[in-house]
């Protein structure tokens, strides 16, 4: 009489979940849930495998015509119930639901259900064996649908989209600042949880006007006022607090990211704002020319090992080799002038040409030799070889370094004929050439060339002779 007993209450709160489930699916948009009957729905990413595992265990059993133990069947049943429930809890707080979410409670719903007439077939032992394996079927179609639209609203709409071809992740020269910083910077921290799909807080981040618009709060930003942004408030509340953003668990916004937000909005958060709009002064000029360098850890991870014996076995007095950073193989170095130098001092480190990224070798009295070894650095990035005896015969080897962006050549004897050399520097950034041989024509034919090229030639003429005029001025 027990035993009979309690398999009616299991079959009772199978029924009472059952009818409970299809209530809340039915009646979803009257249904205004306690504070604390939604945060029940929290509990749901973490109840949600134990129902997948179980049926799915339950089905493998059935199709392979082995016998179900009427516990695990009953345990798989009354957590899918129990997920869907808790689902159905969570999804309120997000407000507006979208497609997605609309699908995955669907179709989560009717897994539950579908589980639950298996286990009301099961009890009235009904010898149907079709009809059972169509039903267990069914459950493995569900489940991966019911996985498949939850994690797209989790990771958004390409979670199991095919890796055909990488987004470019690589920002333009002189980018839109919303539309290639910004934007880029909540897609991936802020509209995951702020999309047509999963609308929380009634607020979408999709768009600039979205933003403007704002959700239940209605300020998320105030152009000209960072201070006041709902936004910016949210980001920086700690850690803990329930409402900052992004929620815990999630990857929350670095320093950089922060700064350039509140810089943004304090511009007035217009999207028509480009980078050369900004005085090169500007922090926000500054931020956002950091963000467009690449990770050195990843540019140089591909370089040929160095050991820290090798580094310590070739180092001396006059020549210092270090590592860039820790941990990197890139490496710097420095050659001081010897009392008895020689060129090997510095082409004997030919078997580490490819890891070398700076190199100064100022104030030597360097010849083709040596310039050999430095064209040979495919990945030096920074050179300096001013004070040097070198010419634009020497120069001319340098058109190689595809890679090199700063170039310290002052006080040298290279003239007019190096500037077709400078020209092939596709990634020179910085030229340092006062005191030699290019005229004012030269450097500007240069700088027409490459305009985002900065050429330091030393104190202006014109600004040089006022200077000039007024010291002798003064001493009259």
């Amino acid at each position: 009489m027990t035993v009979i007993t309690k398999i009616k209450w299991v079959d009772y709160v199978v029924f009472g979940l059952s009818l409970f489930l299809i209530f809340c699916l039915v009646f979803d948009s009257y249904i205004e849930l306690p504070r604390l009957i939604a945060w029940l729905g929290r509990w749901h990413p973490l109840v949600l495998h134990f129902p997948i595992v179980l049926l799915l265990l339950c089905v493998f059993l059935g199709l392979t015509n082995k016998k179900i133990p009427k516990l695990l069947l009953t345990l798989a049943v009354i957590f899918a119930l129990v997920t869907a429930i808790s689902g159905f809890f969570l999804g309120k707080e997000t407000g507006v639901k979208g497609e997605l979410l609309f699908w995955h409670q669907w179709l989560g719903g009717g897994l539950a259900l579908l589980a639950a007439i298996w286990y009301w077939l099961d009890g009235v032992s009904i010898e149907n064996k079709i009809l059972t394996k169509i039903l267990q079927v069914a459950i493995i179609g569900l489940v991966f649908f019911t996985g498949h639209y939850g994690g797209m609203v989790t990771h958004g709409e390409d979670f199991l989209a095919l890796p055909l071809e990488k987004r470019e992740e690589k920002i333009p020269e002189n980018p839109l600042i919303y539309k290639d910083v910004v934007g880029r910077i909540l897609d991936k921290k802020c509209v995951s949880c702020h999309n047509p799909n999963k609308k929380k807080g009634e607020l979408l981040m999709t768009s600039l006007n979205e933003l403007l618009a704002g959700g239940e709060v209605g300020n998320t930003i105030i152009p000209g006022n960072p201070q006041e942004s709902e936004l910016i408030r949210r980001i920086h509340l700690p850690i803990e607090d329930g409402d900052h953003m992004p929620p815990d668990g999630k990857k929350p916004l670095d320093a950089n990211e922060i700064q350039i937000l509140e810089q943004w909005i304090a511009k007035g958060a217009s999207d028509t704002l480009r980078l050369q709009h900004l005085e090169a002064s500007e922090p926000l000029a500054g931020l956002i020319r950091n963000l467009m360098q690449p990770d050195p850890n990843e540019k140089w991870v591909r370089l040929p090992k160095v050991a820290d014996s090798t580094i310590l076995r070739w180092s001396s007095d006059y020549l210092t080799i270090r590592r860039i950073a820790g941990g990197v193989n890139a490496l710097s170095v420095n050659l001081y002038k010897s009392p008895a130098y020689e060129a090997k001092q510095l082409t004997d480190l030919k078997f580490i040409s490819e890891n070398i990224v700076q190199m100064d070798i100022s104030g030597i009295p360097i010849g083709q030799e040596e310039m050999n070894l430095v064209a040979s650095c495919p990945n030096l990035e920074w050179l300096e070889i001013d004070q040097t005896p070198i010419s634009d015969n020497e120069l001319d080897t340098l058109k190689v370094l595809s890679d090199l962006k700063i170039l310290k050549i002052y006080s040298t004897a290279i003239s007019d004929k190096s500037i077709p050399v400078f020209k092939k520097l596709k990634g020179l950034q910085k030229l340092y050439l006062w005191n030699t041989k290019i005229s004012s024509n030269a450097l500007n034919e240069l700088k027409n060339a490459n305009p985002t090229l900065k050429i330091d030639s030393g104190i202006d003429e014109e600004l040089q002779n006022t200077f000039v005029k007024q010291d002798s001025l003064s001493k009259n």
